[in-house]
């Protein structure tokens, strides 16, 4: 029965976590949302500052709360990649201390590889797989044939869902993170803003550069007529072009590989309109969907733990020497 310790700092959250055959005894995480919210988006350097604050922090309260000190942990997992790459160090030095300190195994897991194996905490996974990663740096479908098995069929050619979200929203004076607000205000709105779709129908790959350059381009034309955006109507506008994009070529993609099953993951599978959108186009299709928990779509370290056990049966260590990635390729995760 193996006791693994989680650290996550990738972005803008600081996180540790501990797991013990499968239980979740702890997840604390520390988040830096208010910050940057300052800025209208994540400061790598403010991060990196922030990171370094709450390491320890975090690291001692998960520990209190699991009620185990760190002579009982048998590996230490941590995210290796991709990410902000001073956030990344800071995790990374931790852990490497600790592994040095403890003389325990270290184990590098791969960023993505811990949102797609969050869908465990309410599933058991069935193969083969397709999972959506949706998140503010990453929009892939990752094929999974079997277990620990990651193939890239499709990513965007430019920016990922979750930043359009964040660069829309700011653009129409929401808040950062963009993600929750338009939302809301999708909510209350209708979808009257022609927008476009970029790479519409062909294969798996994804565009969303030329949809929020499309919709910077509206606000500042009727900006300059002297009229007034209706943020209700364009936010419906927005969310239902970029989320049918993604689903789509979910749908396309998972009846193409004739998958069993199909895993949301990251961020952007918080979105209600994403979710109730892939619900109803899977209703009697035969397939299967797994919806992370909200808590656990948000980058934490309980998803890190969570994939970290399975690397730990696979004995998958890494030496002293490990370096970050922030470019860390989900096909690549055994290569470090």
């Amino acid at each position: 029965m193996a006791t693994i310790l989680a650290i996550e700092s990738s972005c803008d959250e600081t996180s540790v976590a501990i797991i013990r055959n499968g239980k979740l005894l702890s997840n604390a995480v520390a988040t830096q949302i208010a910050m940057h919210r300052k800025y209208g988006g994540v400061m790598p350097e403010i991060a990196s500052r922030l990171h370094n604050e709450n390491i320890v922090i975090v690291l001692n309260e998960a520990l209190k709360e699991a009620k185990i000190n760190l002579d009982d942990v048998d590996a230490i997992a941590v995210t290796r990649g991709p990410g902000l790459i001073g956030a990344l160090h800071v995790g990374l030095q931790a852990a490497k201390t600790l592994s040095l300190i403890y003389n325990i195994p270290l184990i590098p897991v791969h960023h993505l590889a811990g949102h797609i194996y969050a869908g465990e905490f309410v599933a058991r996974f069935k193969y083969p797989l397709l999972s959506l990663v949706v998140s503010g740096g990453n929009t892939e479908l990752v094929y999974m044939e079997k277990h620990l098995d990651f193939k890239i069929i499709g990513e965007t050619k430019d920016d990922a869902i979750g930043e359009c979200f964040d660069k829309v929203a700011r653009t129409l004076g929401l808040p950062y993170p963009g993600g929750l607000p338009i939302d809301q205000h999708a909510k209350l709105g209708k979808h009257t803003y022609k927008l476009p779709t970029p790479l519409h129908g062909k294969g798996y790959d994804f565009s969303y550069s030329g949809l929020k350059t499309s919709v910077i381009n509206i606000v500042n034309q009727e900006k300059m007529k002297k009229h007034k955006i209706n943020i209700n109507d364009m936010c419906r506008s927005f969310e239902d072009t970029a989320v049918d994009m993604v689903v789509e070529k979910t749908i396309k993609a998972a009846k193409d590989y004739n998958v069993k099953q199909i895993v949301l993951a990251g961020g952007v599978s918080a979105n209600s309109y994403l979710r109730s959108e892939v619900i109803r186009k899977l209703k009697n299709s035969g397939i299967d969907l797994v919806l992370p928990p909200i808590w656990c779509t948000t980058d934490n370290a309980a998803m890190i733990a969570k994939i970290g056990e399975h690397l730990y049966k696979e004995k998958l260590f890494a030496k002293l020497d490990l370096g970050v990635d922030p470019n860390w390729k989900i096909d690549k995760y055994r290569v470090f």
